[in-house]
């Protein structure tokens, strides 16, 4: 199994466990940088906790579309795509107009009708590639996991399904993420697999750094 590169210092970042309703705080009082939409981007190399995480906080800031990164690859080989796609949908929402894309159909092997979110508040886009516009958002969480705790839960998630294509897989995410480092340009890094207490439905646990800034 390939590794990730390593997390500069990780083991040596303090933890701070906020509330999904303080989260949703923080969207809300951040400026909408997407015309008039609020964008939260939730980001981090696949097993990493994003859908979950992803949910909760949109439960928490009333229940605005979440799209996810899933319905826009267009296959196992489809991160490069996916990434185009929604930068196209996240530049027309910006320029004033709805935000539309067609939702891959895995089974099909194509894509299906379209579907039109319209110009929400808050639109929250989760999975591999979501900080790719992060020029755009409002909110950009990076999550974190050991690559054996993210092996172990994609696999439990997708079973057989998914562990033929794993490899290629993360080797798109690593070509993705050299290129858009989005753990650098994140507004929060989430631990993924958190050692300390906390309630995963009702909070998240946040890695600090004293001299985080997010990147332009």
């Amino acid at each position: 199994m390939a590794k990730d590169p390593p997390v500069p210092a990780m083991a040596r970042l303090s933890r701070e466990v906020v509330g999904f309703d303080e989260l949703a705080d923080r969207v809300r009082r951040a400026p909408a940088r997407c015309a008039g939409t609020r964008v939260v981007c939730v980001d981090g190399r696949s097993g990493a906790g994003k859908t979950a995480l992803a949910g909760r906080l949109a439960a928490a800031l009333g229940g605005p579309p979440v799209l996810h990164m899933d319905d826009l690859y267009d296959g196992w080989d489809g991160l490069d795509e996916g990434v185009r796609r929604l930068r196209a949908l996240v530049d027309a929402l910006a320029g004033g107009s709805p935000a539309r894309y067609r939702r891959y159909d895995w089974h099909a092997g194509a894509y299906g009708p379209e579907v039109d979110l319209g110009r929400p508040d808050v639109l929250v886009v989760e999975g591999v590639g979501a900080g790719a516009v992060a020029g755009h958002a409002s909110l950009v969480l990076w999550l974190e996991a050991p690559e054996t705790v993210r092996y172990r839960r994609s696999m439990a998630r997708d079973g057989e399904t998914y562990r033929p294509h794993w490899e290629a897989w993360a080797s798109q995410e690593r070509v993705h993420f050299a290129a858009v480092d989005t753990a650098a340009r994140a507004d929060h890094v989430v631990d993924g697999a958190p050692a300390v207490h906390y309630d995963p439905r009702t909070q998240v646990v946040l890695l600090r750094s004293p001299s985080r800034t997010r990147l332009p």
